[in-house]
């Protein structure tokens, strides 16, 4: 199977905080150079006079690769058009733009579009010098080149050592549909319990049908979620074989900020059915077939349908940088 990518860059993903919750960690609001989130701005004013707005670290030691300092070349820049640069301790660079304050609007449509081109920027870093580890939107330093440097000082172990072991590797996002439930008269033929319940209903009194039919619905239900467990579980050992890491999702996410981008939390295309189960995976690149070929086999099932997207930056799979008060 192959995956697609949806055009905004941001509805498959679901960060460990999302940006619709305005929670931009990884990173909580210390002092001095300790990179602040937005959820702390709004219990405390910030004083931004020399700010830089963080969009992922990333690997600048490859040939002819941006370094320290380097502007980089983005059709419209950062979000409001900023100017893109690379700041960089030896090896590992943070992808940055100078700003004197937070990224905050009772404009939901503006903060969409600022969550879309900070998705755009980590995108196009990505491409130019590989696997990133992306923050979450409305991250800031609040104390120029000279508090990122030290900030990045202190962080290096931790994200050299992330970029190498993430290297080539991204994430990806999966979801099967039933669009077709399985029928109850298919239930009926193969499972004795619920063929002798309807027996009993069609042979007892009012009264008693009603109470018969209370467990007949409740079993119809208990194979139902059996089935979907199923295949839940069947499809996380075979991707477990092939990826480096597998996480559940929730089958029915949240509406946050990121799905308006289409306007709709379902698949494109797959608007009715039931999600039997969501997956997010750290895979390498050069398992992306090998993975899609798991879910062809799934999407033979009659009466199913699975997205496969990406790949993404592995905003699920990135570690916690940095202290919390």
């Amino acid at each position: 199977m192959s995956r697609d990518r949806a055009e905004s860059g941001l509805d498959p993903r679901e960060p460990r905080s999302t940006a619709g919750e305005r929670d931009a960690s990884p990173h909580a609001a210390n002092e001095g150079d300790t990179p602040m989130d937005a959820a702390d701005a709004k219990e405390t004013p910030p004083d931004i006079e020399d700010g830089r707005y963080l969009y992922c670290a990333v690997r600048v030691d490859g040939d002819g690769v941006p370094g320290d300092g380097d502007r980089l070349s983005l059709e419209n820049g950062g979000i409001d058009g900023e100017p893109v640069t690379v700041l960089a301790v030896d090896d590992v660079g943070v992808v940055c733009h100078a700003c004197d304050d937070i990224y905050d609007s009772g404009d939901i449509a503006q903060i969409k579009r600022w969550l879309v081109r900070h998705q755009t920027v980590v995108d196009s870093a990505g491409e130019t010098f590989g696997t990133p580890v992306p923050f979450q939107f409305d991250t800031i330093v609040r104390t120029g080149d000279e508090g990122l440097r030290e900030w990045l000082r202190t962080e290096y172990d931790t994200l050299e050592r992330t970029l190498r072991e993430l290297a080539g590797h991204w994430e990806y996002r999966i979801e099967v549909v039933e669009t077709d439930p399985v029928d109850e008269r298919h239930l009926l033929e193969t499972d004795e319990r619920l063929a002798d319940l309807r027996d009993r209903i069609d042979d007892s009194s009012s009264g008693t049908a009603h109470l018969l039919e209370k467990q007949y619905e409740q079993r119809l239900g208990q194979l139902r979620a059996t089935r979907r467990e199923t295949v839940e579980a069947d499809l996380r050992d075979r991707l477990d074989e092939r990826a480096r890491e597998v996480h559940a999702l929730e089958r029915s996410p949240s509406a946050t900020l990121e799905d308006g981008a289409t306007g709709s939390t379902k698949p494109a295309g797959i608007e009715d059915g039931e999600t039997l189960c969501r997956f997010t995976v750290l895979a390498h690149e050069d398992d992306e077939s090998a993975v899609g070929s798991v879910l062809d086999d799934v999407a033979e099932n009659p009466g199913f349908a699975v997205t496969f997207t990406g790949p993404w930056p592995p905003y699920t799979f990135a570690p916690e940088l940095g202290g919390t008060d």
